[in-house]
């Protein structure tokens, strides 16, 4: 039963990752973005790897992504981007990430009503985690922080020239 929900976390990951890679619009690519890391956390749970599973929730998920929607909003575009907004709203865009989220969500339950799954070796808590990620990985900690930084960075100045030229545009 553990293999059958494997495939199915897997498969949403992969379909997520995919519609993510080849998605025109960053708002819906965003969003499948983040269901494809709620799959991933699917993924580790399953293997016993419960705190990484919740790190990939939380971290991941949760917190980078608000840092990429606050970007996206940054990069406001006007008008043309309101009425885009409008049309996004629809009730049938959200059809395909709610039919993935909802496997998602069946696939807890499950695991959550065996109350067993997958374990592949040792339990690893908090602590060996930071001992790990401050001790010999410390220098690739620091360079995805930097890495991250530098990317929104990028995504402001980027945005930028076009908020200058909208509002030159507007005056003249």
């Amino acid at each position: 039963m553990e293999m059958v929900l494997f495939y199915i976390a897997s498969g949403v990951a992969v379909f997520a990752t995919l519609m993510m890679i080849t998605g025109f619009n960053a708002v819906h690519s965003l969003l499948y973005l983040i269901l494809s890391l709620l799959a991933v956390g699917v993924l580790f749970f399953l293997l016993g790897a419960h705190f990484a599973a919740v790190l990939e929730v939380i971290i991941y998920a949760g917190a980078i992504m608000v840092i990429f929607v606050f970007v996206i909003m940054m990069l406001n575009q006007g008008q043309k981007t309101a009425s885009q907004e409008h049309e996004w709203l629809k009730p049938g865009m959200w059809i395909v990430p709610s039919l993935l989220e909802l496997i998602l969500l069946g696939e807890i339950l499950v695991m959550i009503a065996l109350g067993d799954t997958a374990v592949t070796g040792r339990i690893v808590n908090a602590k060996q985690v930071g001992i790990a990620l401050y001790g010999p990985y410390l220098l690739a900690v620091e360079l995805a922080s930097m890495l991250l930084l530098a990317g929104l960075v990028g995504a402001y100045h980027l945005g930028k020239p076009m908020i200058k030229r909208n509002r030159q545009g507007r005056e003249s």
